[in-house]
Parts: C-alpha cells; structure tokens; sequence
C-alpha cells in the first residue's frame, strides 16, 4: 500500500485538483491512502477570521464568505450536477457550524487554542470531504475517513504529540478491514482521548501520512508538492539550484530543520525506524523524477548535498566571568526558555565557557531577554552576569551532507566563500556527526549567501560575475559590446557566467535584477531613470550580489571619490579612470588597504598603457622580489599620434584634432598635450614600484605655450593651436635638423620623475614607435642593462575596452 499526501498548492483549486484525481487514478498500487491538505490559502483565512472575530472585529464575516464561496465554487466546477446537491448540503452544515464556532469568539472577545485548533480543522475536513466526493463521481473505488477516529494525540492545542501505541492499533484495525482501493483522509487533524479535536502542527498534512504509513507498514510514503523534489538551494532565491534526486533520512531531516520547507521536518520519524521510502513529488510536474528519501547512505564524491537556510532568527548571548566553572547555569539558562515553549534553533558556547550564545526564532527574542534576565536577575545585579543581549535580523545559512566528515576542509571553504563576498558570521555551529555546518548571518545576505555557496559547491566551477558599468561612452560601448560577443566563450572556456546588472552614462542610468540584454542596452538605458551617483551606489548595494564589480568607465573625479564606498561593501573596482590612482598618496594607500581589508580586488591595469600588461607585469616583478631602478617610457598613445603624424605639411592643430575625433585623447585634450596624463601613469607605476610619491613630484618640461594651458574649453584651445603654429613648427624642424624624432617621454629614477618632449635619434628603442604606441622599459635588480619591454598599442576605445576586459577575467580567476 502506498500514501500519497498532497499539499494546498496541489488541492487549491478545481483544476488542480482534477490533475491530482488523474495522478490517483495510475497509481501502480492495490490500494492506496490519500492525505489532503486544506485549499491553498484556506487555513491562513481561517486563523484570519478566528483572529478578527477574537478581536470583536465583524469583518470576519467577511472573511468566512470568502471561505465559503471557495468551497461552493470548487463543488460546482468538480462536481456533475446530480451530485452537487448533496455535497453542498453536507458542505453548508459545516460553515454553519464554523460560523457559531467564530460568532463565540465575537461573543466573548478571545480564542483560546482549543477553539482555534477546531476552527482551523475545517480546512482539511471540508476539503478531503470534496475531494473524496469528486474521486466517486469520477469512477475511483473511494471512502473517505475522518483522520481524527484514527489518530490519538494528547491535548497540547496546535501542535499534539501522537499516541503511537493507540493510533497504530485504530490504524491497522480500519485498514485490515477496509475494503476500498482509495481511502481518502484529512490531514493535519486529529484527535485526544476525550475526543476532543487537535491539529498536528502547520505542515501537519505531511505528518498525519507519514504516521499512517508507519501505522500499517506502507510500500512508500509520497509527498506531492508544488516543486520537484528538495533542491540543493531554494529554487526561489537560488536559480541554478537543482532537485536532489537521492537523499538519505538524515540529511533531508537537516534539510527540512533549516528552512527547505518542501517536507514538515517531524515527518521522518515515524517511517524511520521502519525504513519506508519517502518520494517527494511535483503534481504540476508528475513525471519529473523527484527526490527519493531512503536509509541508503550516500557514495561517491557528493559532500555537500544541500544548502538551506531559516529566516527570522535572533541570537541571545550570555555572558560574563560568573559563568566560569559554576555548574548549573546552562541547565538554568536553557530550562527557563523550554518551559515557555521556546524552541532552540541553534547552540554555540566558547570553551572558556565565558559565553552561551542560542539562535531561536525572532518572535520569541523579547519574551526569552525577559526570561532570562529575571532568571539571572541576582548574578547580573551583583556584576557576575551581564544583561543578556539580543541581536535580531539574522538568518542560519546551513551546508548539508552524509559525506562531510570525510571530506577535509569545507568549513574554511564554505567561510572562505562568504568572506570574499561580505558576508558577515556572527555565529558557527558543527555538529560532532559533521552532517550539518551552521552559522548565523545577517538576514539581508542571506540570498548572497546561498548562491555564493551553491556557485562554490554545486555549479560545476562556473563562477557569476555581476556588473555594475559607470560609463557607456567611447571605451564603456565597446566594452560591452566585446563582452556580449564573448559570452558563450566566457562560460564554456573559462566557466565565468558574467551579467551587466547596472549601467549609467550622465543622463540615464538603468537596472535589471536579472541581468541587462547586452544586445539592446542602448534601447533600455534610453528608457532608465534619471541618473544619480549616489543612488546608483545605493542600489548596488541594496541588490547585495555576490561576486559584484564596479567598472569606471569614465574620466571622472566624482565617480573615482566613491571607491572607498564600494570597497567597504566588498563590491570589486575595475577602472580606467587615473584619477583614483594618481590623486593624494594617502587616498591611493587607503584604497589599496580597503581592496585588502574587505576581500575586494581594485584593478586599474587600462590607467598605463590601454590593454598592454603594463601594471600586470610591474606587480608580478615586485612581488617576485625584484626592485625597479629606473623606468623610461613613452606612454601617451595620443602624444605618440600626434608627433609620428605631425609634420611641414600639416599643422599641429589639425593633427591634435584628428586625434581627438580618433578617439586617442581624452575629450579634454588638453590634458593629454599638457602632460598632466602621463604624469599621472609615470606616478602610478613609480607608487607599483613601491615609491612614495605625488603629482606635484614630478617635472613636467611642457612644450605647450601658456595661452593653451590657460583655456578652459576646447573651442578656445584648438585656437590657440592655431595661433602657436610657429612654435610647433620650430619644435619639428629642430628635431628633424638632428636626424630626431620628438617623443614625449616619462622617466623615473632614483626615487624621482619627470615627462617631457625629447629628441629621440636613430637607434633608440623609442625611435621608430610607431601610430598610437606605447613602450616601457622596466630596469631592474634582474634586468639592469637588457631592460624588459612591453611595448604596443597604448590608446584607443577597443584596446582600453579590452583591458577592462581582461581585469574582469583577473577577478573572474581569482
């Protein structure tokens, strides 16, 4: 014999209802027991008008309408005509009686749990009532069977204990003689000795089959939901999780404890002892696999087999140097919580004993500070103890697995995964099984949390990356487009799953939750909210994702004064915006130490040299031990134009302008020709070297007039390029006299810096740079005469779009 239990998603409706009467009907079974919950939202409407009518609130009638329309209107659209009559009848009997039930709590403005535990029956009894009518009408050999003439309990209202002894005898005497091949129950409900009516506890449906099953030795135990089986996470919060298809009774009582709500924890025990499978199954789905809960230990390589999680958590510490060696205050502590019948969630006590620390649940946190203060009310007057704290907006976040104890090393990868994301513990708790590792976090991580730890155990090494992009401009477009065509590559090759979730420009800035469409972002930025620095922060740090980078893809001041606020949530920096990096040596030390301190890389390799390895390079050789001596560079791909173009038959200002519209300046030239941006580099890479050094630090030999460094706009620079031509052209016919070409060179020795133009003569490394290049020469303890060189293109929106890139990939690898 098999029992098939069926939830208030599955029973919420006709239609629902009509697919559990077809997976009934092929049922490969003799005989079969069948355990209903009430209609979906039927018991919450319940508890509502027993709550208002408590309240002397006559909107309960209201409310019991509503209760009682749901029930006529699933008789009429289940039910042939010539058979509505009865059941309606027998229906309207019992809403009259529940409505006397509540018009007695009106009366007298109170309901105690006794009258709620017989109101709220009525869900299951009107249901199963129906659903067992509609079986027979629809051909199916079906009695019905009132769940509280078979099941015994004591009288602890809402939540009974079971008789076992009692309810199994009346269990295998009604069965032995029960001739029907479907015996349809309700569940939840049952009864004490003096006939009075209980109720099992919400979940109590799954309860009730699984003591029936154990009552008459059941085949199987079937738990029919509106999911397909127990996930490894919550499909809810976590997308990539998936249903677990073999579980044993252990981890799936560890699973349920913490949170995975598809099975009513108690369930278990009773097929335990008596190893009676339990299938957890999908209505809406019938033919999907589901999960199968056996005694059979799990094999192989599966450590981890789910992750799960319970909200509403608060901590309760006790401490104090009165606890030290005194036997007794844990029992006193603990005791004065279980006689007010609040339930223990978690345990965690340091060695010292100096502290007791519990997680129950956040609802009983100012009723348990009470407790337990006036339990202790002498030793934390007299300084032994101090007042017992209570921290509330926590959540448990639990890794779950049979094969965990044998697997060296989860605990340090499960809180090194958290770390790296932010993710705050506050409490641990292992069991010495080694079943279950626990700890306690606060509430607003805990969507973070799961999916940073299913990405670590479960998704077979492919890792999200969530982005957050300042800047669709000239290199921020190009970016993204080079990241939409190299999707499918990113996540076959290097498993990195990478999703832009935040875009800005200076007009407009847009979020999708889900992650933006890169192939028509521009259509949805144009349709974005106004942009807002601030706000945009506010909302990356509201999504609280994990694995989040903030790219710059700007030139901006104000966007680079916001790193610190990015860095202290944990939340990645990948920049081409110098700003940052070449502002006061304080600023740029204190964000080094946030990237450290907080777990979050801060990459800025697209500040020297575009996309060449430049910065890369310079780290791996201090951090290999090597010291830099003396670096010579030309490191300006705009400047490099300009002077490999500029000749007697063009003028300068003519070629500055074709380097802007080429996108090798910044939008400001100026800052280019002034030398201000390759200060900037050569002070970055002389701080990578481990200098100490400012702007102000270095000379800079400009070659432009001082009527062009005065001009506050483009319009009135490029006129004075115009007007300087002379000068320019005297510049190149001096170099040309040497057999030269002008370069516009950064050097850095002996602790100090300076850039300028030069006459580089043939023969020199620099001599035949050519278009937009870049060269640095890196002169070092290793390479003092044959220096090392990187050299290429230094300038322009693709390559510096694909450092970004590259950066990303960096993080992605960390």
């Amino acid at each position: 014999m098999k029992i098939l239990k069926f939830g208030g998603t599955s029973v919420a409706n006709a239609q629902n209802i009509q697919k559990v009467q077809r997976i009934v009907s092929q049922i490969d079974s003799d005989k079969a027991v069948i355990v209903v919950s009430a209609l979906g939202g039927i018991t919450d409407l319940l508890l509502t008008a027993q709550n208002q009518a408590a309240e002397q609130d006559d909107t309960y009638k209201t409310t019991l309408a509503e209760i009682e329309n749901r029930h006529i209107q699933t008789i009429k659209e289940l039910l042939p005509i010539e058979r509505q009559s009865s059941v309606l009848s027998a229906v309207k009997s019992d809403l009259n009686t529940l409505e006397t039930l509540l018009e007695g709590a009106f009366l007298i403005g109170e309901s105690t749990p006794q009258l709620s535990d017989k109101i709220v029956s009525y869900g299951e009894l009107l249901s199963s009532f129906i659903i067992s009518e509609y079986f027979i009408s629809a051909g199916l050999d079906t009695s019905f069977k009132d769940s509280r003439e078979l099941i015994l309990t004591d009288e602890t209202y809402g939540k009974a204990a079971v008789n076992f002894k009692k309810t199994n005898a009346q269990c295998q005497a009604y069965f032995d003689g029960n001739s029907k091949r479907i015996t349809l129950l309700p569940g939840f409900v049952a009864s004490s000795a003096s006939g009075n009516t209980t109720t099992l506890g919400r979940g109590g449906s799954d309860y009730t089959a699984a003591v029936i099953a154990a009552a008459i030795n059941a085949e199987e135990l079937q738990i029919w939901t509106d999911v397909s089986g127990m996930y490894t996470a919550n499909p809810k919060l976590v997308k990539q999780s998936r249903a677990i298809t073999r579980i044993s009774y252990e981890e799936a009582m560890e699973l349920s404890h913490f949170g995975a709500k598809v099975l009513y924890p108690p369930t278990i025990q009773p097929v335990l002892a008596k190893a009676i499978p339990i299938r957890i199954k999908n209505t809406f789905d019938p033919d999907a696999e589901g999960t199968l809960i056996t005694s059979m230990k799990n094999g192989g390589d599966k450590t981890v087999r789910g992750i799960s999680y319970i909200e509403h958590i608060a901590l309760l510490s006790l401490e104090g140097p009165g606890m030290i060696g005194i036997p007794g205050v844990s029992k006193r502590f603990f005791e004065v919580l279980s006689q007010a019948g609040i339930s223990i969630v978690l345990i965690t006590q340091a060695s010292s004993e100096h502290s007791i620390c519990i997680g129950i649940s956040e609802a009983e946190a100012k009723v348990a500070r009470e407790l337990v203060n006036k339990e202790f009310d002498h030793e934390i007057s007299t300084g032994k103890l101090q007042p017992v704290v209570v921290e509330e907006d926590l959540a448990i976040i639990a890794l779950v697995g049979d094969n965990m104890k044998s697997h060296q090393g989860l605990s340090g990868k499960m809180f090194s995964a958290l770390g790296k994301n932010n993710v705050n513990i506050r409490a641990i708790a292992q069991g010495a099984s080694e079943r279950n590792i626990s700890a306690v976090i606060n509430a607003a991580d805990a969507k973070k949390a799961l999916n940073t730890l299913h990405e670590e155990f479960f998704e077979a090494r492919v890792k999200q990356l969530n982005l957050f992009v300042m800047g669709v401009g000239n290199v921020g477009s190009r970016f993204l487009r080079q990241l939409y065509q190299q999707r499918s590559f990113l996540k076959e090759n290097l498993k990195l799953n990478v999703r832009v979730i935040g875009i800005s420009n200076s007009r407009k800035m847009y979020f999708d939750p889900e992650g933006i469409e890169l192939g028509n972002w521009e259509e949805a930025l144009s349709k974005g909210e106004k942009a807002d620095k601030e706000l945009f922060f506010d909302r990356v740090r509201e999504l609280n994702y994990r694995n989040s980078i903030f790219v710059d893809n700007t030139a901006s001041e104000e966007v680079s004064d916001a790193y610190a606020t990015y860095l202290r949530e944990s939340i990645a920096i990948v920049t081409c915006n110098k700003i940052a990096c070449s502002s006061d040596y304080s600023n740029y030390k204190e964000l080094k130490a946030l990237s450290r301190t907080y777990n979050a890389p801060f990459l800025f390799e697209t500040n020297v040299g575009a996309g060449l390895p430049i910065i890369d390079t310079l780290k791996n050789l201090v951090a290999s031990g090597d010291k830099v001596l003396k670096i010579q560079a030309v490191l300006s791909g705009s400047l490099n134009f300009v002077f490999n173009n500029f000749n007697a038959d063009n003028t300068f200002k003519d070629i500055v302008k074709q380097a802007q519209e080429e996108g090798y300046t910044e939008p400001d030239p100026k800052i280019d020709l002034s030398g201000i941006d390759v200060m900037r580099k050569i002070l970055i890479l002389a701080r990578e070297s481990g200098y100490e050094l400012n702007l102000e630090d270095i000379e800079n030999q400009s070659f432009l007039p001082d009527a062009s460094l005065k001009t506050t706009n483009n319009e009135e620079f490029f006129k004075t390029l115009e007007e300087s031509e002379e000068e320019f052209q005297a510049l190149y016919k001096e170099a040309a006299k040497h057999q030269s070409r002008l370069k516009y060179v950064a050097r850095f020795e002996n602790g100090e810096a300076s850039v300028g133009l030069q006459h580089i003569p043939e023969g020199h490394d620099f001599y035949n740079l050519e278009g937009s290049d870049n060269i640095v020469l890196f002169y070092t303890e290793r390479y003092p005469d044959q220096p090392m060189i990187i050299k290429g293109a230094g300038a322009g929106a693709d390559v510096t779009a694909s450092g970004i890139f590259a950066d990303i990939i960096r993080i992605g690898n960390f």
